[in-house]
């Protein structure tokens, strides 16, 4: 078995396929103009498909569409190494990289923390590494014992964004008022993006006003994310970014199916809907946003 200490190309984790429907939707009318998604995570393998999609033919389907470029988060050391790789081996990948929240109390239960963190520095280095992600905090799946060792964490991350002068995509969680408050604190990078955007209407208001950028993904078109709309609503239109969170987070009417970004079309559209806006107009404010936080693919 080849290593991905020494292989990262080799990484890869499968989805829990459960009885949901695991077949790829079919893919939707091609955007006007091109976009971006701003974060997935494309080393998960999920589908019906034997070994799932690979990366080559994630990034196909989504330039047919008019999604030219992806940017790959890592959330461990190992799909961290994984999401330098290919953004290092393909022209339409930029990564970010990070110990997720979730992560952080277990690496801080065997003294790794630190080293792990070290590693992020060192990928951080690299040119298309072009963010710090997804870090922050998560208060919905991590006890008080844990709590420490994600502040700590989250702090470390915000200095590397800060060290690289590269953006900073936040995992927020139940964690609204002290993502903020430890922001306000620290200082925050002068390119910070909330990855799929979970606070309403008055919370985007706080973030835009502070000069960060607010990433929806496909949740906003849920029945039940009222919340989504709202802030999506009274964002500026310079401060907002789309995203899938692949495979994870398909957008309506295809909940529960495998993502991709491929199926970014379907949020945008919804978006364009939302806020009234021409669809083209939107997807170029969308892709201006993008190379604004992360620099050029092509570079």
């Amino acid at each position: 078995m080849t290593d991905p200490s020494t292989d990262p190309s080799s990484y890869v984790r499968v989805r829990e396929k459960s009885a949901r429907d695991v077949s790829y939707p079919p893919a939707p009318e091609p955007l006007p103009v091109a976009v971006y998604d701003n974060h997935c995570h494309l080393e998960i393998e999920d589908g019906a498909e034997e070994g799932g999609l690979s990366l080559d033919e994630q990034l196909d389907r989504a330039a047919a569409v008019g999604v030219v470029g992806v940017v790959q988060a890592g959330g461990d050391i190992e799909s961290s190494r994984w999401s330098a790789w290919a953004a290092a081996s393909h022209p339409r990948v930029l990564a970010a990289v990070a110990i997720h929240p979730n992560e952080a109390p277990a690496y801080a239960e065997q003294g790794m923390l630190d080293g792990a963190i070290a590693v992020i520095d060192e990928l951080a280095a690299q040119p298309r590494v072009r963010a710090i992600g997804e870090t922050g905090l998560d208060y919905f799946r991590t006890g008080e014992e844990g709590l420490p060792a994600q502040h700590e964490s989250f702090e470390a991350h915000i200095a590397l964004a800060k060290k690289h002068d590269i953006a900073m995509q936040i995992h927020d969680r139940d964690a609204h008022d002290a993502v903020l408050d430890t922001l306000e604190r620290v200082g925050a990078p002068e390119r910070t993006v909330f990855h799929c955007f979970s606070g309403g209407a008055d919370m985007a208001r706080i973030a835009a006003d502070r000069g960060y950028w607010l990433s929806f993904a496909g949740n906003v078109t849920f029945k039940n994310a009222q919340n989504l709309r709202d802030a999506l609503a009274v964002t500026p239109r310079e401060r907002i970014l789309v995203e899938t969170d692949a495979p994870f987070l398909t957008p309506t009417p295809l909940r529960g199916r495998p993502n991709a970004p491929y199926l970014v079309p379907v949020t945008v559209r919804f978006m364009a809907a939302e806020l009234g806006m021409p669809v083209d107009e939107l997807c170029a404010q969308l892709a201006a946003n993008t190379l604004e936080v992360y620099g050029s693919f092509t570079s």
